[in-house]
């Protein structure tokens, strides 16, 4: 099985709608329905890709090759984009990032699908019930809540090596030492809930400027660090390497709603 992962760094807000709506949130973003992590699912990507290559390319048949038609599949196949890193707003310095256990653990999974092993850090044992952090500190504010913290550089060490594999930026990987911070899975289930930003937005009537439909939607933040993997199917290897070849070429994407004001755009790497 040839594949690679395709690391992805949000330069701008980024809404990939679920199409219902949960809660008083009109649009809220696209959820895993186990985890409640937020996603992009593997259709909205490929239908990204898609239009991205073809508007580059202007080849339908070789679009067709690799990511099918209506009447058949194409030679590649795309999983939903992963939470990897969150940010988060710190009543202390700049923002963090964060993760947790069950993240780091089903990123390292993935990461076997395309033939990269890696030991994973014993972070279970050595947190408990405390966030682990680089720096000397004893506790950690995100937005309103504070967290005990432990100092651990050896596991934020492991896991910035890790990470640090889809990021397409090398300076941002050099401040994760300071900015990382790895949560419990249930404080972090709380900030993946809770954590997003929502935005109102508003329809003006033209003559008057009074307000005709105001509507709340949710978003991913800028520097959000999510992933998705790759893998052709047997004997369309070659089709798999030419889309690398576009998106090493043409690192950026845009993906999701409201791409008229400035939103859905990533900044890709390829790992393979």
């Amino acid at each position: 099985m040839k594949g690679l992962m395709l690391g992805m760094l949000a330069e701008t807000s980024i809404h990939s709608g679920s199409g219902q709506v949960y809660s008083v949130i009109d649009l809220p973003v696209a959820r895993e329905a186990t985890t409640n992590y937020p996603m992009i699912a593997g259709s909205s990507l490929k239908g990204s890709l898609r239009n991205k290559v073809f508007t580059e390319w202007k080849d339908e048949k070789k679009i067709d090759s690799i990511f099918g038609t209506g009447n058949g599949m194409g030679g590649v196949s795309i999983s939903d984009a992963r939470l990897l890193l969150l940010p988060v707003r710190s009543l202390i310095g700049h923002f963090r990032w964060i993760t947790c256990p069950n993240i780091i653990e089903r990123f390292v999974r993935d990461l076997q699908m395309i033939g990269k092993k890696f030991t994973l850090p014993d972070f279970r044992s050595r947190m408990k019930s405390e966030s682990l952090v680089a720096n000397q500190e004893d506790h950690v504010f995100l937005e309103e809540l504070s967290y005990k913290a432990t100092r651990d550089e050896e596991i934020i060490r492991q896991v910035k090596e890790l990470v640090a594999q889809v990021i397409p930026v090398p300076f941002l990987i050099e401040r994760l030492e300071k900015q990382l911070v790895i949560l419990s899975d249930d404080e972090f289930s709380y900030f993946a809930k809770f954590g997003l930003p929502i935005h109102a937005r508003n329809v003006l009537a033209t003559e008057t400027k009074k307000s005709e439909n105001l509507w709340y939607e949710e978003t991913l933040p800028s520097d959000t660090i999510m992933y998705s993997v790759f893998i052709s199917r047997p004997g369309n290897e070659g089709v798999l390497e030419e889309l690398s070849h576009n998106l090493t070429e043409q690192p950026y994407i845009q993906v999701g709603g409201n791409e008229t004001v400035g939103q859905g755009w990533f900044f890709t790497k390829i790992v393979d």
